[in-house]
């Protein structure tokens, strides 16, 4: 009897707290909507800001593509990537390392940088035929030359296992800051130069460290650039052909003949 009469009374209670309930959520739904509206004019605001700094964006790319074409660089094209997702973490206390599924089949070789949206995590090491293994800076076995964009103070940026890699080679007074923004210097020949790598800082010890950029986003979408590293000079380079040691006489002329006169000026 208990349960029937609940059950006839439980739509004339829903029916009745139906207006309770509206006049309760009145105030959360006005205080969300001024939330809305700040958030909305924030972000008008931000979009203003992003579209000035797009035109900004736009007049650099132009620059640097006459800044390319007058000193022959040729950059590696963004069509050109190849897209990967990492499959596993091989990270452990001894290598930190990722795997990703993208081979050989994909045009990945070995020794081509990797990087995530924000910037450079390692580079191939292993290429299979549908996977690779993409060593990061933070590997023991990490070894890459960097630069501060500022100063273009030059700096071998050296894993250690940690969360931040450290700089080391460095003048006994590196012209760094804190904040200072540093990339590959492409130096060693082994990963382009000017790829985003990180902040430099101090540590607590007073040695100079890099925050990674790449640490500001999950290792799961990757994208592997190909890049092909300057050649070594050849071993027998081509031989320019001696001058004679000397000149006919129908140009220096000899002590009893003059040379011979220059038919266009009669000299």
């Amino acid at each position: 009897m208990r349960a029937a009469f609940n059950d006839l009374a439980a739509p004339v209670l829903e029916l009745a707290a139906r207006p309770l309930r509206g006049v309760a959520n009145t105030g959360p739904w006005w205080r969300n909507q001024l939330e809305l509206a700040e958030e909305n004019r924030e972000l008008r605001l931000r979009a203003s800001e992003l579209r000035a700094w797009r035109d900004v964006a736009l007049s650099l790319q132009e620059r640097n593509a006459r800044y390319r074409e007058a000193l022959n660089l040729q950059a590696p094209a963004g069509a050109e990537r190849i897209t990967a997702w990492t499959v596993a973490d091989r990270s452990n206390a001894f290598v930190q390392s990722r795997l990703v599924g993208a081979g050989a089949d994909a045009g990945v070789r070995t020794g081509y940088p990797a990087v995530n949206i924000y910037g450079l995590i390692g580079r191939t090491v292993e290429v299979g035929r549908t996977s690779s293994r993409v060593l990061l800076l933070t590997d023991l076995n990490s070894r890459v030359a960097v630069m501060a964009d500022r100063s273009n103070a030059r700096a071998l940026l050296l894993g250690d296992n940690t969360d931040y890699p450290r700089l080391d080679f460095l003048s006994h007074d590196p012209d760094l800051l804190e904040g200072d923004r540093i990339v590959t210097s492409g130096d060693d020949n082994v990963l382009p130069r000017g790829l985003p790598v990180g902040q430099a800082f101090l540590d607590r010890e007073g040695r100079w460290r890099v925050a990674l950029y790449s640490d500001a986003a999950p290792l799961d979408l990757v994208w592997i650039w190909p890049f092909d590293a300057v050649a070594d000079p050849e071993a027998e380079p081509v031989a320019i052909p001696a001058l004679p040691e000397t000149l006919p006489d129908s140009v220096t002329g000899t002590p009893d003949q003059p040379a011979a006169p220059d038919t266009e000026t009669g000299q």
